[in-house]
């Protein structure tokens, strides 16, 4: 029961990136109640599709990686496909993390000699310290795990405590100032519902239990879904639309929601507070993708690696590249980010679907079965393919911009 706690808090501590910190400026237009429809609805999404890959697991080793169970079923093609796809979006992903624990830790060092030096040298340390855990294995990752992710949740409680009396019925009651808006802030939340890479991880981790997989799935997606609501709750009911949308025109950031936030309550704390939850739940998020890519990358080298050598090379392979991209070229990965999203739903929803329509065929008498039968593997696709279009239509013009 001990390690299904700790993947459950891995589950969802992967999830509760710094974004959800913004994700109420991204709602601004919608509102309380369709913005809460919103987050049950892609909840239920990506937490169906991640049971899929608990269905799908039932046919393979605990330690197979997403290219050896694509391969399973769809041979080099799958393996060479799915790898890359997850690959691209875990680097891209941790280089964003990379670069944002860098500036937070920068913020807390003696400066050098002078700020960019300090900032180059907290990214190169923000990676050694954080990348070592998971270097040491998964054990380690689930023990400093758990200890930020209690932290992150008191912080958060606190936070939540001093905005509640302020909290307003009428701004909750707001209608979206756009019906279009909720369809446009779908790829948005849809990716703050992600943990789907670190499912081999934790698999192998688990020793391929279906029962502690799937408690830990269901556990920690719904405690993730809880806490976005009660965030949401909370800034919705501070704050106005109107507001929300003024904030958004001067500073559509984190830093404009905190400052909005400590104006009407009136608390330097609300600031200080927001700030460690924010490290606390980027650095969680850090750990979740960077053993999901660990992992596959030693999939796809466990037969050349010799075993002495092989983590610490497997490290290297991990976290030298987004250091990298973090260090001298921010741009390439700021461009990979605004794909990421697509990238995400093709791995998260689609080819669990597909790979499970294709399990089904070849072991019809799997014991775990996920509910639904074929027809929602239908569905769920067609819809990963829907959020996958959506960011291109709001380009094209044809959709509203959820940040102006």
């Amino acid at each position: 029961m001990n390690k299904t706690l700790g993947s459950t808090l891995l589950v969802s501590g992967t999830m509760i990136g710094a974004g959800m910190l913004a994700m109420p400026l991204t709602s601004a237009g919608i509102g309380f109640t369709f913005t809460f429809v919103l987050l049950g609805t892609l909840w239920f999404l990506l937490t169906y599709s991640a049971l899929l890959f608990v269905e799908i697991y039932q046919t393979a080793e605990p330690d197979a990686g997403i290219g050896t169970l694509s391969a399973q079923y769809f041979g080099k093609a799958g393996r060479i496909i799915s790898t890359a796809i997850l690959m691209i979006f875990l680097y891209a992903l941790l280089a964003a993390y990379v670069t944002g624990g860098g500036n937070i830790l920068a913020s807390l060092l003696t400066q050098i000699s002078d700020s960019e030096s300090t900032s180059k040298i907290s990214i190169v340390l923000f990676t050694l310290i954080f990348g070592a855990f998971v270097v040491i294995g998964t054990r380690s990752v689930d023990v400093i795990n758990r200890l930020l992710f209690y932290i992150m949740v008191a912080a958060l409680v606190f936070v939540l405590m001093l905005m509640s009396p302020k909290i307003s019925v009428d701004n909750l009651m707001a209608m979206p100032i756009d019906n279009a808006l909720l369809i446009s802030a779908s790829p948005v939340f849809f990716t703050a519902f992600g943990f789907h890479g670190s499912i081999p991880s934790l698999n192998a981790y688990l020793g391929g239990n279906v029962k502690s997989l799937r408690i830990a799935i269901l556990t920690g997606s719904f405690i993730t879904l809880v806490i976005y609501i009660l965030w949401q709750l909370s800034t919705h009911g501070v704050l106005s639309q109107s507001l929300f949308l003024d904030i958004l025109q001067k500073d559509p950031t984190l830093n404009g929601l905190v400052t909005a936030t400590k104006e009407i309550t009136g608390s330097q704390a609300i600031s200080n507070t927001v700030k460690i939850f924010s490290a606390l739940a980027l650095i969680t998020s850090f750990l979740g993708v960077s053993l999901g890519l660990f992992d596959c990358i030693h999939d796809l080298l466990k037969r050349t690696l010799h075993r002495s050598a092989g983590r610490v090379m497997l490290g290297l392979l991990t976290f030298l590249p987004p250091m990298l991209f973090a260090l001298f070229y921010p741009q390439g990965f700021i461009l990979a980010l605004s794909y990421a999203g697509q990238m995400f739903a093709f791995y998260a929803v689609v080819l669990p679907a597909v790979l499970t329509w294709k399990a089904r065929q070849k072991y019809p008498n799997l014991p775990y079965r996920v509910f639904g039968g074929n027809i929602l593997l239908i569905i769920v696709s067609l819809l990963g393919v829907i959020i996958t279009s959506i960011p291109f239509l709001i380009q094209a013009g044809l959709l509203p911009n959820v940040v102006g």
